[in-house]
């Protein structure tokens, strides 16, 4: 899957992974940020029901490196390079705010058919503070390939478009997908 940048210069690209223990996107962002240019590679690994188990960060941003290990247990604890994030206990999923690829996620676990909508709190990484937070979400499928987003904290909300794979083809304000190499 790839995606263009709408905000900023930037782009993003990743695969979805089928793996013994359930599945896994691993991609590269790369978009102008405030500290300078940015390139981060990610990956987020999910149980068999689409609950993140972990996930990984590393790359650079305006030429500081960053390396960031998130791992959420079984019982709904989460760490970040090894320190405990209580408040994050109960979530499962992880939003790396800077790729639409983690919505992939949410999307698959809560299998919703149009007009059912659910509310899915994330432990949200807030690229700014390099910090794992509690974000509010609200997902609410309209058609088979619509989805209504509402984010109260990010202060956003719009229709995003999904491929038959459950990636987001169109993040309104924010990311569109690459067909071919080309918009």
């Amino acid at each position: 899957m790839e995606w263009r940048r709408l905000d900023v210069r930037g782009s993003d690209h990743c695969e979805l992974v089928r793996t013994p223990e359930g599945w896994q996107v691993a991609g590269v962002a790369e978009y102008d940020d405030p500290r300078g240019m940015a390139r981060l590679e990610y990956s987020v690994d999910a149980d068999t029901a689409w609950c993140t188990v972990k996930g990984s960060v590393r790359g650079a941003v305006g030429g500081e490196p960053i390396r960031l290990e998130i791992v959420r247990t079984v019982d709904g604890r989460w760490a970040l390079n090894g320190v405990p994030m209580p408040d994050l206990i109960g979530l499962v999923d992880l939003d790396l705010g800077f790729t639409p690829a983690t919505n992939l996620f949410p999307l698959r676990r809560l299998a919703l058919r149009p007009g059912e909508s659910a509310d899915a709190a994330a432990a949200w990484l807030d690229e700014e503070h390099w910090i794992l937070a509690r974000l509010s979400q609200r997902y609410e499928r309209r058609d088979t390939d619509a989805w209504w987003y509402e984010s109260p904290e990010a202060n956003y909300a719009g229709l995003l478009r999904v491929n038959a794979e459950g990636f987001v083809t169109e993040y309104p304000g924010l990311w569109s997908q690459r067909l071919g190499g080309r918009e």
